[in-house]
């Protein structure tokens, strides 16, 4: 039994065509749903990071006390910038922080990662590991302050009994700077440790077995074969210890607030203390839109000379 139609065939085309494909109504509903959900981080991204970046690169160009309105003054911040010898103390001191922040955490992070991949893979000791990242670092400061003070530092202790002389670790400035970061170190390990063992996990077994076919030692086939596969996760975890490290400022404020004799004070610091002790807002302004400078051209840096979008398993 055949069932016809009353309208013709380029009618009931043209109503098919006034009606929009099921997978696009269904892709504009997924944009708005999607919108509805990035709409509150997305606020406080302009809101916190992005209108306090602009508003610092105007104000870098002002001299701006907080109790006045900034008065434009073009470059003079700036080339006060070049002439402030505590501006390039403080841009050394970082460096060197960042220096042995990076070394040591690294090397210690890649060592701590290849046990845990070698001999256990047990969430447990990954929780463990993780530990020292999950305490706040100004906890942390405090508690390695007060275990390495030259009196009754717990440390000290330790050297005496073992015929020792005590150690000024914060108030010697050859000291100052390597124990900060070496606490820095002591939390965050665990965590970078953590990031080079989920890169571990990504390296094909049968590499490692075409290896010791071969004949290649342990410690060959980690330099010819885990560092190289390793390369992106490790310019990633890089990245964002430079960038950390430059940002190094709590540890500093709680122990040693730049001494002694600006041994420990890093520019993040400097930078505070010109905002917040001086009320020095235009020149602080333009210290942090130089720092910002100095982390991006480093950033790319280390993504180009590293091949950050390469991999050797291809």
């Amino acid at each position: 039994m055949t069932v016809t139609t009353n309208a013709p065939p380029d009618r009931q085309h043209s109503r098919g065509d006034t009606q929009a494909p099921p997978a696009r109504r269904r892709n504009l509903g997924d944009l708005k749903v999607a919108m509805i959900f990035l709409a509150p981080a997305t606020l406080g991204f302009v809101v916190f990071y992005i209108w306090p970046t602009l508003r610092g690169a105007y104000l870098s160009f002002t001299e701006y006390s907080l109790l006045t309105a900034p008065q434009f003054n073009g470059l003079d911040n700036y080339r006060r910038m070049i002439h402030d010898s505590f501006f390039w103390n403080a841009l050394v001191v970082t460096v060197e922080y960042v220096v042995i922040n990076i070394g040591v955490q690294t090397v210690l992070a890649v060592g701590i990662a290849m046990l845990m991949y070698r001999l256990t893979k047990s969430i447990t000791v990954r929780a463990a590991i993780l530990l020292p990242y999950l305490v706040a670092n100004v906890v942390v400061a405090l508690v390695w302050y007060w275990m390495l003070d030259f009196q009754v530092g717990i440390v000290n202790q330790g050297l005496t009994w073992i015929g020792i002389d005590p150690v000024a670790f914060f108030g010697d400035s050859h000291w100052a700077i390597p124990t900060i970061a070496g606490i820095n170190v002591w939390r965050h390990m665990g965590y970078t440790a953590l990031l080079v063992f989920a890169g571990l996990q990504t390296i094909p077994s049968y590499v490692y077995e075409a290896a010791e076919v071969d004949g290649a030692s342990e410690w060959k086939s980690f330099w010819r074969i885990t560092l190289p596969l390793l390369r992106p996760v490790l310019v990633m975890v890089l990245v964002v210890t430079m960038i950390g490290s430059f940002q190094i400022f709590d540890t500093v404020a709680v122990t040693t607030q730049g001494g002694p004799i600006n041994a420990t004070r890093v520019i993040y610091y400097y930078i505070y203390e010109r905002a917040f002790t001086r009320f020095d807002f235009g020149y602080a302004s333009a210290m942090a839109l130089v720092l910002f400078a100095i982390l991006a051209v480093v950033s790319l840096l280390q993504l180009r000379l590293l091949r950050a979008r390469e991999s050797d398993l291809a």
